[in-house]
């Protein structure tokens, strides 16, 4: 047992000041004030004073084994260790195979969530990768999402990009029908995590499909989708249709959109606001693990980055201290949002009966203090009162 002590709560909804408990991996209780002191039994008292307590955070757009690999072999980026994830605060991870579909296959990237999974996190995955058809793990996709418990979707696959397959309109209905009706029968998401390129048809054949057949709009998980104004404003007007559009995080907002003109998503969310876009209709993922080219301002190439979770809270920090968008609005991208739209009906909030997937923050920085991921302190900065004794924890 765990008791947080008067943290100030975003659930993501503001709460107030409140004591959190937490039984084994849920949360059991939140109230103004939780006495302990008569119980037969050890707690562990957190002091959660001049912290924020929010839900851990969800990365729904990650390469666990690894991106690259376009410039040739030695452009591979490594797989993804749990300390990459957990000190950015993130608690649940989606897993998806990029423009490599071959030297990283699908049996390596389930081997790798459920490593990830023992360690302590929850994990879930994308079968496939940048092109289709996909090849299914059994004898159909439909198949796969019925008996591989990992399998929530599909993706990413990629369109309007030059390293995509591009996919037919029968090739691309054919398999958001698919992974629609296995998602059906496993009582999963089914959603398509559609990677946007930078090409002139933008999300024409997510469109299509929305226009031309039954499936609705809510299937779609379309990212990148602040990679270039232009594909932006296409993202913008997907979402006024009732469209959910994700976010690419950046490590540094600012040379991004010096540099790439890429929409920063503290600018985009302002900007979605502005617009009277639903809140549910946003999320926002780090692209982890993928290959982040540098380039000079001559346009040459002179290196090459990894993504990293961290981009996560460092684009929080922005929307919250550069653009004064409310703290609980901007959590919504990385915790209750994904959390619906990929049907983890026990994430994404701080509430009784949901997993135990937390985070402190410093209420003056945004800083991480604390992770906990099922019920279990993943990173702790802090002294942890156990038994009545202190004890430092690295």
């Amino acid at each position: 047992m765990k008791v947080i002590r008067q943290a100030t709560v975003y659930a993501p909804d503001y709460l107030g000041i409140k004591d959190v408990l937490v039984v084994n991996d849920k949360i059991q209780l939140i109230a103004d004030n939780i006495p302990l002191a008569s119980l037969p039994f050890d707690v562990e008292e957190i002091n959660g004073t001049g912290k924020l307590l929010t839900p851990g955070f969800i990365d729904c757009h990650f390469h666990l084994l690894g991106g690259g690999g376009e410039g040739g072999f030695q452009n591979r980026t490594p797989e993804v260790t749990l300390t990459n994830l957990t000190t950015a605060g993130v608690t649940t991870v989606v897993g998806c195979l990029g423009t490599d579909g071959i030297g990283r296959d699908m049996v390596a990237l389930i081997a790798k969530a459920k490593g990830l999974e023992v360690e302590g996190i929850s994990t879930y995955l994308y079968e496939g990768s940048y092109r289709l058809p996909i090849e299914p793990i059994t004898d159909s996709l439909i198949k796969d999402f019925m008996v591989i418990d990992k399998v929530i979707g599909i993706g990413e696959i990629a369109i309007s990009d030059h390293r995509s397959s591009q996919p037919t309109f029968a090739e691309f209905s054919r398999a958001v029908a698919d992974a629609r009706v296995g998602g059906m029968l496993s009582n999963k998401a089914g959603i398509i995590n559609v990677h946007l390129g930078g090409g002139k048809s933008k999300l024409s054949l997510i469109n299509q499909v929305i226009e031309e057949t039954e499936i609705p709009i809510s299937q779609f998980l379309p990212t990148h989708a602040n990679r270039t104004p232009e594909l932006f404003e296409a993202s913008l007007a997907f979402a006024k249709r009732g469209g959910v559009i994700d976010f690419t995080a950046s490590d540094d907002p600012e040379f991004w959109e010096k540099t790439d003109g890429e929409v920063s998503f503290a600018k985009g969310l302002k900007r979605l606001l502005a617009e009277d876009i639903n809140l549910n209709n946003f999320t926002m993922s780090s692209d982890g693990q993928g290959s982040l080219p540098y380039f000079n301002e001559a346009n040459e190439f002179i290196g090459l980055g990894v993504g990293s979770s961290k981009a996560l809270l460092i684009c929080i920090k922005d929307a919250f201290f550069n653009q004064q968008i409310p703290l609980e609005i901007i959590l919504r991208a990385v915790t209750s949002n994904p959390a619906a739209i990929l049907k983890l009906a026990t994430k994404g909030q701080v509430a009784a009966g949901y997993d135990a997937d937390l985070c402190l923050l410093d209420a003056d920085t945004l800083d991480i203090d604390t992770v906990i991921a099922k019920g279990e302190t993943m990173v702790a900065n802090r002294q942890v009162k156990v038994y009545g004794t202190f004890e430092q924890h690295p």
